[in-house]
């Protein structure tokens, strides 16, 4: 007999393993038309099924209305340089606050992979040193770390992912004496899977490596604190769970370790004072990375995001959209997916498998007007709820689902 949305949703409470999480939060109206308050503030809520915000996240109206505005004064009143940079150092401060860190540990960067090629270039690899990484990493650390191997003879060590997660279980056999960086994604683009990195930060630690995250997937998604986690350095892009734009990427960098990272390019913006005719004293704080005219655009956008998840509370955006995606992962399973996001994962992202062509998977999501993501030649679908989504949205996507099986 086959498996209907009906018998699906009716399942729902009943399945082993329901979560203490979406069970809070079904007590607290999980079914609401909008739990968070924040659906009028997304355009895209009101032309589409958008669950694709680990793609790109829609912008909220108060974001569009600080990019709009800092083009209008370009037009009629250009904003100075000094006004600009002060706007910086704020945002600076507010993305401190985010990921619990100081602002002099904060440095701009114009996108995520730029970060790890900093911390890769300032490691001097030389033949016979490693890198560790999984296989749910970014593709730009493929990419890197193969060229760095033929290049400085490095080696690209590469943990085997376990049920679609990897602990510093499956890390530890590849980190020696040896291992100059380790290199995670704190949450995976891949299938949504959560690090626990502590252990990760530990492991490295121990054996003297320095330990870098890609945060995209992470920032603004849950509560980061990154001493908590030990991390020694993150990049983020803001275009994804932070509500920004494209362009700009704040820098973490542990404080006890930036002078390790070493600089390939200068100019006048990261001066902090002239000491002679020609000689310039360059900022010891991550403000270092801040060499050059930024997109400053993009960073009056973040100051918005930023206020916008202040306002609404990064713990409460994880407590919706995680409770979402647990109710999307039985829902699925339910129908006989394969999901390949662990059970119980504490991300918005959900990943499954799909046996019916490509070009069939798009026509059906054309069709109904959805936007998931599909990836891996068409063989997964990844789907990422974001704070204004809804219950509702789970099930009207759990009825597409029907549709692929």
């Amino acid at each position: 007999m086959s498996i209907t949305r009906r018998a699906v949703l009716s399942a729902i409470p009943a399945l082993a393993g329901f979560s203490t999480l979406a069970s809070a939060q079904s007590r607290a109206g999980l079914a609401a038309p909008d739990p968070l308050g924040v659906r009028a503030d997304f355009p895209v809520a009101n032309s589409a099924l958008f669950l694709n915000s680990a793609y790109i996240t829609p912008t909220p109206l108060p974001v569009i209305d600080a990019g709009r505005d800092f083009a209008e004064a370009k037009g009629h009143a250009p904003i100075s340089l000094g006004d600009m940079l002060r706007k910086t150092d704020a945002v600076r401060a507010q993305y401190a606050t985010l990921i619990n860190a100081s602002p002099d540990e904060i440095g701009f960067l114009s996108a995520t992979s730029e970060g790890e090629n900093i911390v890769a270039r300032s490691m001097h690899f030389i033949r016979g040193d490693n890198v560790v990484i999984d296989e749910l990493h970014y593709e730009t650390e493929f990419v890197l770390y193969s060229h760095l191997a033929k290049t400085t003879g490095v080696e690209l060590r590469v943990a085997k992912a376990r049920g679609g997660a990897v602990t510093a279980k499956e890390l530890e056999p590849l980190v020696d004496r040896r291992t100059k960086l380790v290199s995670v994604a704190w949450v995976s683009h891949q299938n949504g899977f959560r690090h626990d990195m502590r252990p990760i930060a530990d492991l490295a630690h121990a054996h003297g490596a320095f330990f870098y995250t890609d945060g995209i997937q992470a920032a603004g998604m849950f509560p980061i604190d990154v001493q908590a986690a030990g991390v020694d350095a993150m990049a983020a892009g803001t275009y994804k769970w932070l509500l920004g734009a494209y362009g700009v990427a704040p820098f973490y960098v542990r404080r006890e370790v930036l002078e390790r990272l070493t600089l390939d390019r200068y100019g006048a913006l990261h001066v902090e004072k002239q000491i002679g005719p020609q000689e310039f004293a360059i900022y010891k704080t991550a403000r270092r990375f801040d060499y050059a005219t930024l997109a400053f655009g993009p960073v009056y956008q973040l100051g918005a995001g930023l206020s916008y998840l202040e306002r609404v509370g990064v713990d409460r955006i994880e407590t919706h959209t995680v409770a979402l995606a647990h109710r999307l992962h039985r829902g699925l399973r339910t129908l006989g997916f394969d999901v390949t996001t662990p059970e119980g994962n504490r991300s918005s992202i959900v990943a499954f498998r799909v046996r019916r062509p490509q070009d069939a998977i798009q026509r059906h999501l054309a069709d109904t007007k959805t936007q998931v993501s599909v990836r891996e030649s068409g063989t997964q679908i990844r789907v990422s709820p974001a704070l204004f989504n809804t219950a509702d949205d789970i099930d009207r996507f759990l009825t597409v689902a029907e549709g692929l099986r």
